[in-house]
């Protein structure tokens, strides 16, 4: 099996393994979620973010960046405010990335695996700090590892930031 190579190929097969796992792990079969959430993983992995950006600009997104020869004034702040917002901006590939790994520590609970339950979350929570699932899972994988601690201090952190 081939992979494609089309970053929006790449993603819409990653969404379908992501479908067939999700129905798997509904079904109670923990190896065949976690196998399909491993493969659209390899699908999205890679993918380059600024080609993402370029190509929703193609159509009919944001402005490309100004060619060598355009003039481009500059104020002091505005870059850094530009690069901080850029920097915050969820990218479809991390949104559906911290989803999959938030998914794969959900199995790995279920199995009682705690240990690679925590790195899942940990990975979700990487690619979206704002993934409250994926921070529960990591408490409670916290928890079951005997870092009652941290395992609080997880959980205290998310009672903080989710209001509902």
């Amino acid at each position: 099996m081939s992979m494609p190579q089309d970053p929006i190929t790449k993603i819409e097969t990653a969404k379908k393994k992501k479908e067939i796992a999700d129905t798997a792990f509904k079904t109670g079969d923990l190896q065949t979620a976690l196998l399909s959430y491993h493969e659209a993983v390899m699908y999205l992995h890679g993918i380059d973010k600024n080609m993402l950006s370029a190509m929703s600009g193609a159509m009919g997104g944001a402005r490309a960046p100004p060619l060598p020869d355009e003039e481009t004034v500059e104020t002091p702040g505005v870059q850094k405010e530009k690069d901080a917002q850029d920097q915050k901006e969820l990218t479809e590939v991390d949104d559906l990335l911290s989803k999959i790994y938030s998914n794969q520590s959900a199995c790995h609970m279920k199995k009682g695996n705690w240990k690679r339950a925590l790195e899942t979350a940990e990975k979700a929570l990487s690619k979206n700090e704002k993934n409250y699932k994926a921070q529960f899972r990591k408490g409670k994988a916290q928890g079951e590892l005997g870092y009652v601690e941290k395992a609080l201090a997880t959980l205290e952190d998310l009672l903080q930031k989710d209001d509902s």
